[in-house]
């Protein structure tokens, strides 16, 4: 007999012991008992555990379920988990970034003209394995300003592909967070130069981005028995030069020809969504988001003369920073479908807009 993954088999007799006919039966019957004793005994001292953790993870399941609440994801924060191999999720935003002022050098606030940039950003990942997830984020807007001519229609922005690795796994009652690595590629699809008269036409940044993410996610169980979830993330991103002509979101006028290269932005962001129902959830983002100085170099045509060497104009924007918050409202009427209602708030910073961003988006996992 053996014992293959706690299973008792019978393989055929492996133990002959030769007897007379008449202590046989006897002696068969006390090698037996002796066998099942000893088997018992492994039984119990190999088995014990297994059976123990198997309990052990069971209990903590039961005292912590992760269907206890239907999470749809925080407004910002990007997840640290990814999609099972062969399932997707897909997630469309609708967004309204309103300028209503800016933050000066010295972080106090002025006045500055309406403007309002209308956008949607999509979310599409799939898994290609249980650890790996690839996707894009397609972006499209449309911008208006007060005493300016409006875009001249809808376009597209700027597209993102990106790539995650997850490293470790929550485990109910346990201490290690989901853990990802991400890569972000941001391509210069939407227009950024030669706007002419309308600046509100400029819906991209025309640089490639590479922006390298941290991604964390932990949960925790209160005392009222509601889940906590929290995320970290960090992310700094650099981008390479950009060729400039004429009119640019760079700050350029018509006749400018040169290049700009954007300074390098680092983000941190703080997430915690707490499940007042299994369908309700409330959200909340803290962001710090700080960007180098972006240096503008180049020359104007009006200002070129035959026969000498255009005279180079340099520009130089500054670094900036902002500090904003982002409450929101998560509701799931199923554990793969739900939405969100939310608004960024930029509610200080240096040398950045003063803006409100009212967003909707809906979460659909498969």
């Amino acid at each position: 007999m053996t014992i293959f993954n706690g299973i008792l088999e019978e393989e055929g007799s492996w133990v002959h012991v030769r007897y007379t006919d008449l202590g046989q039966n006897h002696a068969v019957k006390i090698a037996g008992t002796v066998l099942m004793v000893v088997i018992g005994i492994l039984q119990g001292v190999l088995l014990q555990p297994a059976f123990a953790e198997s309990e052990q993870t069971s209990s903590c399941e039961m005292r912590h379920p992760m269907t206890d609440a239907w999470f749809t994801g925080p407004m910002l924060a990007n997840t640290a988990a990814t999609a099972p191999r062969g399932h997707y999720l897909i997630e469309p935003y609708l967004y309204d970034v309103i300028t209503q002022g800016a933050y000066g050098a010295n972080g106090v606030r002025h006045s500055t003209p309406h403007e309002n940039g209308y956008g949607t950003l999509t979310y599409l990942i799939y898994g290609l394995t249980d650890r790996i997830g690839v996707g894009m984020l397609p972006t499209a807007g449309y911008n208006t300003m007060r005493d300016q001519p409006s875009s001249s229609g809808p376009g597209l922005g700027d597209q993102t592909v990106q790539i995650q690795r997850r490293f470790t796994q929550f485990q109910p009652c346990g201490r290690i967070p989901t853990i990802s690595l991400a890569l972000q590629e941001t391509l210069p699809t939407g227009q950024y130069d030669r706007l002419g008269s309308r600046p509100t036409n400029g819906r991209g940044a025309g640089a490639y981005t590479t922006n390298p993410e941290f991604l964390s996610q932990m949960y925790f169980w209160l005392p009222n028995h509601r889940i906590l979830r929290v995320r970290v993330d960090g992310s700094d991103a650099f981008s390479g030069t950009v060729s400039l002509k004429d009119a640019s979101i760079y700050g350029t006028t018509t006749g400018f020809r040169g290049s700009a290269k954007p300074g390098s932005s680092l983000s941190f962001d703080l997430a915690a969504e707490y499940s007042v129902t299994r369908n309700w959830v409330l959200a909340l983002d803290g962001i710090y988001h700080t960007t180098g100085n972006t240096r503008v170099t180049g020359y104007y045509l009006q200002n070129v003369t035959a026969g000498e060497p255009p005279p180079s104009r340099l520009t130089n924007s500054g670094w900036s920073d902002a500090y904003g918050l982002a409450p929101a409202v998560e509701y799931s009427w199923k554990p793969w479908i739900g939405v969100l209602l939310g608004a960024r708030v930029i509610a200080a910073g240096h040398n950045t807009d003063a803006t409100i961003t009212p967003a909707f988006a809906i979460n659909i996992v498969h």
